[in-house]
């Protein structure tokens, strides 16, 4: 059986335009059943089912999946393909770099190199790059935007090489802003359309159809806040949805979560999406779509929604959408998309899919209720997002966090410890357990909205006023998610109010929260080091795992933007901050956090008044052009990358060394060795190579060999395109314990049988002389975290042939089936732990074959030092057929470049 799919074609008049769409009511007519009953997010993957239906990438099957979704999974496959890519510079560069390769690749292959081209719309938004090296005072925009562009201009060049070689693939220069608020802000329209021929033969038509994505980071979500249905994926994954492929992955289930009520005063769409957070996490909505709605949306800014659909991927859900309804159609015109704003509606309304439940809700794979007027002030950490602690626990909280041994809050400070106090020099002041050293308002999470933005610059007003300051020792930073919010605040004159407690503007992009911080003043990382202090940051961003904001920093909490500001100005996070004074004023008298807060009416008005249509369309039509570094940067127009053999940034990776002219063999792994093993709440930002690089890892000694200064070595995510840097930090977090050498932290293992210890890096080198296949055990929630490619691709160089662990984030699991590497699952109840599994076994995976299936059972026997043999079974968590054949062929890019060979 095949369809027609033209039969399911509209004209739709918007003024004066004439559109086409692929109308879903017409479905029940064709024998599908009635899908006005499906989640909002289900309409949208079977509207582009039936649009892209061709019986060979998207076929009937998918349609009638899709069109007959049920609340409970049934573990079918379906192909997406989504109507366009957005990459970031550090996923961004890697993804140019692959492109390139490929077209090396296709060209010694005999092929047609012009093939490997986007096939749909690719924006590349360079935000990632930007370091807090100066800070606290007007200088420190110019001069981080100098240090950016000179530590990455090789990078620079080659994205410039791939925007004027590459067609559908445009760079979005730095400095324009953060990549999700420029999507958010300037880059979605709602609705996305192509020409194609008329069915009748009367010429071309417009088909209008909704605006979906993916992203290489995870936090693509934020445009769920605007009801765009994307999400955030691997490089790899990315760039087959870039080469025409579909996206393929198992019917979700959809979470529905009805929000009633409005927050109480003095509560912020922070304190919403923490509450969020943590509720999910427990409800568990991994793999899991999530939908909002309720009569509590009235109450929401399309801002606050953002805020929501942002940490999506702390929540752990593939998305976390709203939909769309009057709201939607009022942020496109203040954002100056107005034209777009009338298309939207229009057609969202044709599809009967505009504010979709406001006559009835349709039937949830489960049901959760939230009433904003219930959530109090929060903050997350000391390591983990989605640990919340309210505001007046805070301290009680951290107290017991400094003696506790175990768990994923605990620092295990025997008591002897826990008053220590360091001088810091130069400034006199002490700092002890729980000192603020680091405080950001950074990160897409929030610098979208005006209200928390707002409210901090109001409450840096009212402390300033008060004499209120922020000690020197603490490191003050604001870098706003686009240049509209530069505007709104210095139009204000609240700019000024939060430079006067040190948050200048420290240069547009994604700063802090990945990683991005720079370096904390050097008087005050020797006073923390002396002291084996556990000081805190404070930031306003998404992310807090150990490790990732500051090496010195052990203790990092999420908040809002105004207890950033609050908590910089009382020093420590060791104090209740709902009954203790915050400070002093001029005349001595305590200030409470109560008497500078803001008040939400005050707040309103300034967001009328300064908040403007101008503002956006102004300043982004200024940032998009780029500034006066960009236009300095030279390239050349060529089909073929010119590869530099010197370059420390960029260089051909070796994937399709081993690549011959057709599919590997599917086979067992035998005699395997383990490299890595880990236990639970093990991130990408372990794996991944992400920060500062030391002098001391393997990837630092590298790049002084080849004469790279350490004050040259810049971070790991701007070296991204360099797979000589990448694979020897793979592994390599400082916080990163490898229980195949007990007692340390950081990139060791002990290689068997000579039970030498050394580096993973080098390690890898000695198994690989000896053809040894390699696996790495793991806990829970193995890849939890960041987007990171590389996360797959570095143990994939590091000769990693199959991962064992308790359960996968999404993502991650995704990536490594893209990279060639074999994901496996315990079966449930059983872990390394329960198998005594210690690490020095030798492994055999049986069962692997050309008729693999997916999530098909395997027999793995582990042999003992001493003979004895553990024998167990796993799962393949290969998902789908379609990532059967991306491990046979060694990866999406070589079943990509297969096909498009013939």
């Amino acid at each position: 059986m095949t369809l027609n799919k033209t039969s399911f074609k509209k004209k739709l008049k918007v003024g004066s335009k004439e559109y086409t769409i692929f109308q879903l009511s017409k479905m029940e007519k064709a024998g599908f059943g009635d899908v006005s009953r499906l989640p909002f997010s289900i309409r949208i993957l079977l509207e582009s089912a039936i649009r892209n239906y061709d019986d060979y990438q998207v076929t009937l099957e998918d349609i009638k999946t899709l069109s007959g979704w049920k609340p409970v999974s049934e573990l079918k496959e379906v192909a997406f393909k989504p109507g366009r890519v957005i990459l970031q510079d550090f996923t961004g560069v890697p993804c140019v770099v692959d492109l390139a390769a490929m077209r090396e690749q296709m060209k010694r292959m005999g092929g047609d190199v012009k093939k490997i081209n986007p096939q749909v719309q690719c924006d590349l938004v360079i935000d990632h790059s930007l370091q807090v090296d100066a800070y606290g005072s007007r200088k420190a925009l110019d001069t981080n935007v100098n240090l950016e562009f000179k530590r990455n201009k090789e990078r620079y060049e080659f994205l410039k090489w791939g925007q004027n070689t590459f067609s559908n693939f445009r760079v979005i220069p730095p400095a324009a802003g953060i990549i999700h608020q420029v999507n958010l802000e300037f880059l979605a329209k709602g609705v996305l359309l192509h020409k194609e021929f008329s069915a009748k033969g009367k010429g071309m038509e417009t088909v209008l159809y909704p605006d979906s994505l993916v992203g290489t980071d995870s936090h693509t979500t934020m445009i769920n806040g605007l009801g765009v249905v994307g999400w955030g994926v691997g490089g790899i994954e990315a760039e087959s949805v870039m080469l025409g492929e579909p996206l393929c992955m198992v019917m979700p289930e959809v979470i529905g979560v009805r929000l009633t009520g409005s927050m109480k005063e003095g509560i912020t769409a922070t304190d919403v999406v923490l509450t969020i957070v943590q509720i999910l996490r427990k409800r568990g909505v991994v793999d899991k779509f999530v939908e909002f709605f309720g009569s509590g949306l009235a109450n929401l800014t399309l801002a606050d929604r953002a805020t929501i659909s942002n940490m999506c991927p702390e929540y752990g859900a593939t998305i976390g959408v709203f939909p769309v309804d009057a709201q939607t159609i009022e942020y496109y015109q203040l954002t100056g998309r107005g034209a777009e704003a009338k298309v939207v509606e229009a057609y969202y309304k044709a599809q009967g899919m505009f504010d979709p439940y406001k006559k009835s809700e349709p039937q949830f794979t489960d049901l959760l209720t939230l009433d904003l007027g219930s959530i109090e002030p929060c903050l997350a950490g000391p390591k983990r997002p989605q640990d919340r602690v309210l505001l007046s626990a805070l301290k009680n909280s951290f107290s017991a966090a400094l003696s506790t041994a175990s768990g994923h809050s605990g620092f295990g400070l025997p008591a002897e410890e826990l008053t220590k106090a360091e001088v810091v020099a130069n400034t006199g002041d002490a700092i002890t357990h729980g000192s603020v050293v680091l405080a950001a308002i950074t990160s897409c999470t929030n610098t979208s909205n005006p209200s928390v933005l707002i409210g901090a610059g109001l409450l840096a007003r009212n402390a300033a006023a008060k004499g209120l300051r922020v000690k020197k020792f603490i490191k003050t930073s604001l870098t706003p998610g686009s240049q509209v919010v530069d505007e709104y605040l210095t139009k204000s004159g609240l700019m000024a109010s939060l430079e006067a407690l040190g948050f200048h503007n420290a240069g547009y992009g994604c700063a802090t929260c990945i990683g991005n911080s720079g370096p904390l003043p050097v008087e005050v990382s020797a006073a923390v080091e002396k002291g084996s202090l556990i000081v805190a940051s404070v930031t306003s961003g998404n992310r807090n795992f150990e490790g990732r904001i500051n090496p010195y920093v052990k203790a990092n909490y999420l908040a809002s933007p105004m207890l950033v500001v609050a908590f910089a100005l009382a020093g420590s996070i060791n104090i209740d901050l709902s009954t203790e004074a915050i400070g002093v004023d001029k005349s001595g008298n305590k200030v409470f956090l109560k008497d500078i807060w803001p008040a939400q009416k005050e707040i309103n008005a300034a967001i009328r008044k300064f908040v403007t249509v101008a503002a956006f369309k102004g300043r982004y039509a200024r940032a998009i052009k780029g500034n006066a570094h960009w236009a300095k940067i030279k390239t050349v127009k060529s089909e073929l990358f010119r590869w530099n053999k010197n370059s420390t940034y960029v260089q051909e990776p070796p994937y399709f060394e081993s690549m011959g002219n057709g599919p590997r063999a599917i086979k067992d792994i035998k005699e395997a060795r383990v490299l890595v093993f880990v236990g639970d709440s093990i991130t990408t930002d372990h794996i991944s190579p992400a920060g500062n690089i030391s002098a001391k890892s393997p990837a630092g000694q590298y790049l002084v060999s080849i004469g790279v200064d350490p004050v040259d070595f810049n971070s790991y995510g701007a070296r991204r395109g360099n797979d000589r840097v990448m694979s020897r930090g793979t592994f390599a977090n400082i916080r990163l314990r490898n229980l195949m050498a007990p007692g340390t932290e950081g990139s060791w293992t002990t290689h068997i049988p000579s039970g030498e210890k050394m580096s993973i890096f080098d390690a890898s080198l000695k198994y690989k002389q000896t053809s040894t296949p390699l696996i790495a055990l793991a806990g829970k929630e193995y890849g939890t975290g960041s987007s990171r490619d590389w996360a797959a691709k570095g143990p994939a160089l590091l000769g990693i042939n199959a991962v064992i662990a308790e359960s996968y984030e999404r993502i991650h699991r995704s990536n490594l089936a893209g990279m060639g590497i074999m994901p496996l699952q315990y079966t449930p109840g059983v872990n390394a732990q329960s198998l005594g599994l210690k690490g020095d076994e030798v492994f055999d995976i049986s069962g692997l074959n050309e008729n693999l299936k997916p999530r098909q059972e395997l027999s793995v026997s582990a042999r003992k030092t001493d003979g004895s043999v553990i024998k167990f079974n796993v799962i393949v968590r290969l998902d789908t057929p379609v990532e059967i054949d991306y491990y046979r062929n060694g990866g999406i890019l070589q079943t990509v470049l297969l096909k498009l060979q013939k």
